[in-house]
């Protein structure tokens, strides 16, 4: 960290922060995790050591001050009263003696504990299911939701109502009379082993692991569903309650217990780090053993008072930690080597292995990431390999034992397996990635997605269902093919799922964009590489109409220097974006499909530019932030056609900050630097309304 720039360190966590909020949103909203716990947890870790080094660098809507994401649409919300947190994270048995530090130091700072005190702490496994919180009025269940944000969650009550062993009503007595009881559904293996077999059974995807199936199941839409799967409930903690009930956690899970709660177990109370370990230890050895999946250990200090007097710090409580278990392994033959094509054209080698158990699941693939990986491994077919399934997403290869004699050094392929266009590795760059662009039936679902965005054609009521179901039935191959959708209509509204109204709206958003889509928005629908939304709009603010920027693309494509200067010349437009026009103009199945298309609609010239003389915002950078009453890419649109600058972010650079309700980090930093802010009905003022 020593040898960090300050400007270093701000690209990298920018960078980082936008990875992190993504893989949240896979993990948390979607059910759907690409990277492995662990992988997670060491991107996590790098922005907490980035923010230690430049505190500055932390902002209070980061990464490191939320929990989870932003909910999926399809549930009404539901406030929590007390926040649903997370835990901070131990991986060594220095983490846990220096958590076991902290709490000896805080409590003797806030209560003058003595030096030899004992400090109990509560130690049970940590169930990777997914957090929900389910509240009690008058000892019968009235409500539960999910973690969401942390702030606020989905109300699954209906849902929840169905798992058989959530207690409609409390057994017992002694229950507050408002009681929030928290904890962790999950799916048990024996009931995710049978529901895979079924979702197979009737042509459906199956669940990566227990995890997802569990939240997959919870949020569906139709209760009667999530009745079927089989969930379960492990209750251990609790959020807002009228009454107090214990004074440890000890007592409390009795309690719970009594109330007719199935608890996450054996736990066991401990003193000091030795036996904390020993309990880790024999939790690692269970695991494989126990009908639900467990990701590692939570020590939680006993008394509830010393837990109270701790606190909390950012996201989490200082009185408790998760102590994560490392990758489980295993040894196996690589048999071959795959290349597997991603939705954006990356190729991704697979390691094709003798099946072998790890963690309870037979794997029979592991990832090998990329070439380089491949050649600082060295691995070759025949060998042995050592791989890791950590976080029960795909396995990676992490060692090799050659074997002998051995076979020669994998080649890696410079085309595409599926549509044998060239593949190409940009230079910094570690993937190689397939060019075959709007023509690569790998590609083309994610492809089609991508134009009709709201950014791009915008075409409302094409879902990435829809486009999955119209590329199955070869209606839509390319671009070009949506706009003869109108083909298949009548056979469409018989399909289930279809119907008279929605196949009318579909063909008539079709219709709209055919004629109403902007150069920009055209541009950006093409999916050229290094080319988003704001590339889209300055290249077409330049060249101003499709068949003048079509002629100069192509001139790139034959090695025209003076128009691929022309292109290099436009503001904040590079060498990366230059050869990825050149590479897609070269390209005769690109060719040929924007040919297709443009036979299909029809892209209107922009409109002559007004001059800026005069305007009161030429030249200077203006940022938009907040709920504002105008569309924002109306306001910002309006901004550039009177000359002004539009970013994103706020800087020393930064003339005007234009501001809304709930303006939030932009506004805090913007009045820390002192840029003028300005309302909007100020800003429609300056500019002339």
């Amino acid at each position: 960290m020593a040898k960090l720039t300050k400007a270093k360190a701000k690209a990298e966590h920018h960078l980082l922060s936008a990875e992190i909020l993504e893989h949240n949103k896979r993990y948390h909203q979607d059910d759907a995790p690409v990277i492995s716990d662990a992988e997670y947890d060491a991107l996590f870790q790098r922005l907490v050591d980035l923010e230690a080094g430049f505190p500055d660098l932390k902002t209070l809507t980061g990464p490191t001050a939320r929990v989870g994401a932003a909910l999926a649409a399809g549930f009404s919300t539901v406030r929590h009263a007390v926040p649903m947190l997370s835990l901070q994270n131990a991986f060594t048995p220095g983490d846990v003696e220096q958590f076991l530090t902290l709490v000896r130091r805080e409590l003797s700072r806030e209560l003058n504990l003595a030096a030899d005190a004992d400090i109990a702490v509560v130690a049970e496994p940590k169930i990777d299911g997914l957090s929900c919180s389910l509240r009690y009025e008058n000892g019968a269940l009235v409500m539960a939701a999910t973690r969401g944000d942390g702030e606020t969650g989905e109300n699954v009550t209906a849902n929840v109502r169905t798992i058989a062993n959530v207690p409609q009503k409390l057994k017992g007595k002694g229950w507050p009379a408002v009681l929030e009881v928290r904890g962790e559904v999950y799916l048990p293996r024996s009931a995710f082993a049978a529901l895979n077999v079924a979702q197979k059974a009737a042509g459906k995807p199956v669940y990566a692991n227990p995890r997802n199936a569990a939240a997959g199941s919870l949020r569906q839409l139709d209760a009667t569903i999530t009745a079927t799967r089989g969930l379960r409930f492990f209750g251990y903690a609790w959020g807002e309650m009228s009454d107090s009930f214990g004074a440890t956690i000890s007592e409390r899970r009795a309690k719970l217990a009594s109330w007719g709660f199935s608890l996450s177990g054996p736990s066991r109370l401990c003193h000091g780090k030795d036996e904390l370990l020993a309990y880790w230890e024999f939790i690692g050895q269970q695991r494989a053993g126990l009908d639900f999946d467990v990701d590692g250990v939570v020590y939680k200090v006993d008394r509830l008072d010393w837990q109270e007097a701790l606190g909390f710090v950012s996201r989490s409580p200082r009185w408790a930690r998760a102590h994560k278990f490392p990758a489980e392994q295993a040894e196996t033959v690589l048999e071959r080597i795959d290349i597997q094509v991603g939705r954006t054209g990356a190729l991704t080698p697979v390691a094709k292995l003798k099946p072998v158990t790890v963690g309870g699941v037979v794997v029979s693939n592991a990832t090998l990431h990329n070439e380089d990986q491949i050649k600082a491994l060295d691995a070759r077919p025949g060998d042995r390999v050592v791989i890791q399934r950590a976080g029960d997403v795909i396995p990676q290869v992490v060692r090799v034992i050659p074997a002998t004699p051995r076979a020669e050094s994998f080649d890696f392929p410079k085309t595409c397996p599926v549509c044998k266009s060239p593949a190409a590795r940009e230079a910094g760059e570690v993937v190689w990635r397939c060019t075959g662009g709007l023509e690569c039936e790998a590609q083309a679902v994610e492809r089609l997605r991508h134009f009709v965005a709201r950014d791009a054609f915008d075409i409302e009521g094409l879902g990435e269902k829809q486009i999955q179901f119209f590329f199955d039935k070869t209606w839509v191959k390319g671009p070009a093919d949506l706009f003869d959708l109108k083909r298949h209509a009548d056979e469409l509204r018989k399909t289930e799922g279809f119907g008279e109204v929605s196949v009318t709206k579909l063909l008539a958003s079709i219709e709209k964009s055919r004629t109403q889509t902007s150069l920009a928005r055209f541009i950006l629908a093409l999916g050229v590489r290094h080319v988003g939304e704001a590339t889209a709009r300055l290249v077409a603010e330049h060249y101003r109409d499709v068949a003048t920027w079509r002629g100069a693309m192509e001139k790139i494509a034959e090695g025209d220097l003076e128009a691929a200067a022309e292109l290099d010349a436009i503001d904040s437009v590079g060498d990366a974006v230059v050869l990825a026009m050149a590479e897609f103009f070269k390209a005769k199945h690109n060719v040929h499909a924007l040919n297709e298309l443009l036979k299909r609609v029809e892209i209107p010239a922009a409109a002559p530019r007004k001059s800026t003389e005069g305007s009161p915002v030429a030249g200077k950078t203006v940022v938009f932030t907040g709920a504002l009453a105008m569309k924002r890419d109306e306001a910002e649109a309006q901004a550039r056609e009177l000359g002004a600058k539009v970013a994103g972010s706020v800087s020393k650079k930064t003339d005007y900050l234009v501001a809304g309700a709930d303006a939030g980090s932009k506004l805090a930093k913007a009045n820390e630097l002192g840029v003028k802010v300005l309302t909007e009905d100020e800003w429609r003022v300056l500019v002339g309304g």
